[in-house]
């Protein structure tokens, strides 16, 4: 774009004030790529999602009935002035979208549906099977699904050996595992006891008849319950005339295990469930989820579930053969097969040109990276043809190998040139040099920013002094400070098998940092963030939880349990301990925030405890807890909001009217530490808390650790639910330098960058950098070239991505490696190590 945009192309922004927005009047160009930056926590976000993006849903969803509105995810009304120009928006943010297992690539790009007419149109029938309808060939219908599985795939049971895995025990020693461990197993106990099962005889004694009743029975019979005593003090008292403590209902261990696995809104209690549990493949469909009837029906030789476990790619090029057999038939069948055949060709190859053609059609949704999901959602809107739309775009190249990010540009190209709007919000330096317009919020993050530090054409941008962006654009490349560390020794890892890591041998450097590096889809993720963990947690005799599925909240049974193999050739050398440090949140709700997490609140509380007054009113520790009934609110229950239902209208939360947010009791807020209540702790920055614990050793140092890692504008008391994914991440990693670890421990990181920007990813590297000086071994799956010039050593796989990649094909020190003939990475890597230098971080 060589001029700016007449007044009336553009969106004007007033008055916002969407969390740490200052007020902001901003105007952003329709009809090109506006690209929004600024360091993690400057407001960038809340700008382009919390506020123009909202605003635009609004006024869409003020257009429709109040029953319709209801089935939105609306988000909450902006705090802005106004904002004029604004067309329609479309959100494309960084999450995998989707709460259900069963949802996958095919049904996020509506390319099941196609494939689904295309068989029910076109398929080969046998011999008396009468033509089906496409809803047949969904195992998400009742006409589709396997009657067996109902569309699962799996059959999930339980057996008395993984009810009661030692049956040695008794049921009073909890024999009976399944059972819940806190009031609701003795409540099923106490019960035994009324109907007089003997709960002190070790399991295996027990008349099978009445161990089979107590596991498997379907009844839920409702008994007296007097805790505490014995069978016939039960019976006297019954007898007598004695009223119960409580009348409890029974549930038998299958029973109850089978309900809290289907029905629990807890991903923890049905994971705990889960465990209890046999699965395998189903004896109907043999894992293919679907009817009999559907399975029988072919296109291209291939029943619906083997064509969709291939690739796009392999797809594609199945597609194009039959295109051309289909071409000259004149019969309405063989016209209409031509036509489903073509459109799913457009829309795949838009899906492979953004480097997606490793990916199969059944995947699911939630074993995608957030990079995968949105990419997946760009091809399918660049396939929509819609036109004078906003599109909203949250980091799109999160993920993304630089050979990657050129195809994304692309189509983002593409999106404008048909008549769009983009409004990216990005870190990438090589994203943000292509927008035609520019717009760096901070200069910092929290109150520290939410200002519209420049709006305008890119290269006004070098001009701003204030801008944290501006050094990465138009700087130049600083030599690293620091020499390559030599390895202290190696971990060999042989027989590599996971996702597309074929018996894969890896020589692990040790006592360096190390970034795994290669394009997306190569197998980075499952090398280190999986396989590494896996593999090492056993040899160390670790528990580690590497379920890809993690943060789903899907309520359907989870996929057949896998584990990465390989093995520790030689023995795991001087590793005593391992470390995943990835961007789950620290806490699933307000509850959890950076003083609970770090531990560091705990002190806090004591400090309290031991004051006069608190010691006066006989408060311990626990008062100065809003987890515990004792000091917290009683309405809010300590959360410090309630929400309001308002019907039709998204759920509003308000500060609690009997706390007034604090989350406390009054008398709890009355007791002060250095003229400080505790509410006022809970509200404190970081960087302010490092000055009023200066004087508390215990304190200051974790506080100072954090403010290190950047998040010194975090409030002590800010809700897990509020922080990104890099924030959590760094909080994980200042919590672990804090700690007074022995021995040689080897840290593992999964793309630490994603949703950093380059001044916060060389905070994160001073941090990364000080834990390989204690003597450690970080090991990382990164894309940021930047990060791998300053690692010691480079493990870069490839040469594609899916079955074209899961192989090493360059491995050495940053120099070895960008000098490398057969590396897509080193091209990139060059411009960072060129005559021996790269950037410092």
């Amino acid at each position: 774009m060589s001029q700016t945009p007449s007044p009336h192309e553009m969106i004007r922004v007033r008055g916002a004030r969407e969390h740490n927005l200052d007020n902001v009047d901003v105007d952003l160009p329709r009809d090109r790529l506006v690209v929004v930056t600024g360091v993690s926590g400057s407001g960038k976000s809340s700008l382009a999602f919390g506020t123009i993006y909202a605003e635009a849903q609004r006024r869409y969803l003020d257009s429709v009935s109040p029953y319709a509105r209801r089935l939105f995810d609306q988000m909450p009304v902006p705090v802005v002035a106004s904002i004029d120009g604004l067309p329609p928006a479309v959100a494309l943010q960084q999450q995998r979208g989707g709460s259900s297992s069963r949802s996958s690539v095919g049904s996020l790009t509506t390319l099941s549906n196609l494939l689904r007419m295309l068989y029910s149109r076109a398929g080969t029938y046998p011999p008396g099977l009468s033509r089906l309808e496409a809803e047949s060939f969904s195992p998400n219908t009742p006409m589709g699904a396997c009657p067996e599985c109902h569309g699962l795939g799996r059959i999930y049971d339980v057996t008395e050996k993984t009810l009661v895995p030692d049956d040695s025990l008794s049921i009073r020693d909890r024999a009976v595992a399944a059972w819940p461990t806190a009031w609701q197993g003795q409540n099923f106990r106490d019960i035994l006891i009324t109907r007089g099962v003997d709960v002190e005889c070790p399991w295996r004694d027990l008349p099978k008849k009445t161990r089979d009743w107590i596991l498997f029975t379907e009844e839920t019979p409702t008994e007296p319950v007097y805790p505490g005593r014995t069978h016939a003090q039960v019976m006297d008292a019954i007898k007598h005339g004695i009223p119960a403590d409580y009348n409890g209902t029974f549930s038998g261990a299958r029973r109850y295990v089978l309900h809290t696995f289907t029905q629990s809104q807890s991903e923890k209690m049905r994971k705990r469930a889960a465990s209890f549990m046999l699965s395998a493949p189903c004896p109907v469909c043999h894992g293919q989820r679907l009817n009999p009837d559907a399975l029988r029906v072919t296109f291209d030789g291939l029943n619906i579930a083997d064509f969709s476990s291939r690739t796009l790619e392999d797809i594609a090029a199945s597609l194009r053969t039959s295109a051309k057999a289909l071409a000259d038939g004149k019969d309405a069948t063989a016209i209409a097969a031509h036509g489903m055949v073509e459109a799913m060709i457009g829309r795949i190859d838009v899906l492979l040109d953004l480097g997606l053609g490793y990916l199969q059609l059944d995947r699911s949704v939630q074993t995608l990276s957030p990079g995968e999901y949105q990419r997946l959602r760009l091809g399918t809107q660049i396939r929509s043809n819609l036109f004078g739309v906003v599109y909203v775009l949250d980091e799109p190249s999160s993920g993304l190998h630089p050979a990657d990010t050129q195809a994304l540009l692309r189509a983002l190209d593409g999106l404008r040139d048909a008549g769009n709007s983009l409004i990216v919000v990005e870190h990438n330096p090589d994203v943000i040099r292509r927008a035609e317009w520019l717009v760096d919020v901070g200069p910092d993050a929290g109150e520290r920013g939410g200002r519209v530090l420049y709006s305008g054409l890119p290269d006004g941008l070098r001009d701003v002094k204030d801008s944290r962006t501006r050094p990465y654009l138009f700087g130049t490349v600083q030599p690293r400070t620091t020499p390559v560390r030599k390895p202290t020794g190696t971990l060999e890892l042989t027989d590599i098998c996971w996702n597309n890591l074929d018996h894969l041998a890896l020589t692990l450097p040790l006592g360096v940092l190390v970034s795994v590096t290669g394009v997306s889809g190569a197998g980075k993720s499952s090398l280190v963030g999986q396989a590494l963990v896996s593999i090492m947690a056993r040899a160390l005799g670790q528990k580690v939880d590497i379920d890809p599925d993690d943060d789903s909240t899907d309520d359907a049974p989870p996929p057949e349990h896998r584990e990465p193999k390989g093995n520790v050739s030689g023995g795991t050398g001087p590793i005593k301990r391992m470390v995943m440090i990835d961007q789950k949140p620290i806490g699933r709700t307000p509850r959890s925030n950076p003083a609970t997490y770090t531990g560091l609140f705990d002190t806090i509380r004591r400090l309290f405890a031991e004051t006069p007054d608190a010691k006066k009113r006989r408060f311990d520790a626990g008062w100065f807890s809003f987890n515990v009934a004792k000091g917290r609110c009683p309405r809010c229950e300590g959360v410090g909001t309630v929400d309001v239902e308002l019907l039709f209208l998204p759920t509003v939360q308000t500060p609690c009217p009997v706390c007034h947010g604090s989350r406390y009791k009054p008398e709890v807020l009355d007791v002060l530490w250095n003229g400080h209540s505790i509410a006022d702790i809970l509200g404190l920055s970081i960087d302010d808390a490092c000055d009023v614990f200066a004087d508390v050793p215990a304190l200051a140092r974790g506080f100072d650790t954090l403010r290190r890692g950047g998040l010194g504008y975090l409030r002590l008391g800010q809700p897990a639910t509020e922080l990104s994914g890099g924030e959590a991440q760094r909080i994980k990693l200042a919590t672990e330098l804090q700690k007074q670890r022995s021995g040689h421990v080897l840290y593992v990181l999964d793309e630490p960058t994603t949703g950093l920007h380059p001044a916060d990813v060389d905070r994160l590297m001073l941090q990364l950098q000080a834990l390989v000086d204690q003597g450690n071994t970080v090991v990382l799956a990164e894309h940021d070239m930047r990060v791998a010039a300053a690692s010691d050593w480079i493990i870069d796989l490839g040469h594609g991505a899916g079955r074209k990649g899961g192989r090493i094909v360059a491995s050495g020190t940053p120099e070895t490696v960008a000098a490398s003939e057969h590396s897509v990475t080193a091209p990139f890597l060059r411009r960072y190590v060129a005559s021996g230098s790269s950037p410092s971080a």
